[in-house]
């Protein structure tokens, strides 16, 4: 339940505005929040859960990474294409 509570914070502070799409903090709770449903389905296993959150977590940590070098170089996030 932990796991599920992560990732609707993380989606209700995307979608109030508290935290950015491209933040580290978003990616974490997204990230943290697969893992934890990830590892509930230890105990009582479903393929199809299995499956999107595997791919929820690998995303997650796709964008925790290039939030954080992103930061560390001093850009504004994942990349995103500019209008011309």
């Amino acid at each position: 339940m932990i796991g599920v509570a992560l990732l609707l914070l993380a989606y209700l502070s995307l979608q109030r505005g508290w935290w950015s799409a491209s933040a580290w903090p978003y990616y974490a709770a997204n990230a943290a929040g697969a893992g934890l449903i990830l590892l509930s389905l230890w105990v009582d296993f479903n393929l199809s859960a299995f499956v999107i959150e595997t791919c929820w977590l690998g995303i997650s940590l796709l964008g925790l990474v290039s939030s954080l070098r992103s930061n560390r170089d001093g850009t504004a996030g994942p990349k995103t294409e500019q209008a011309t």
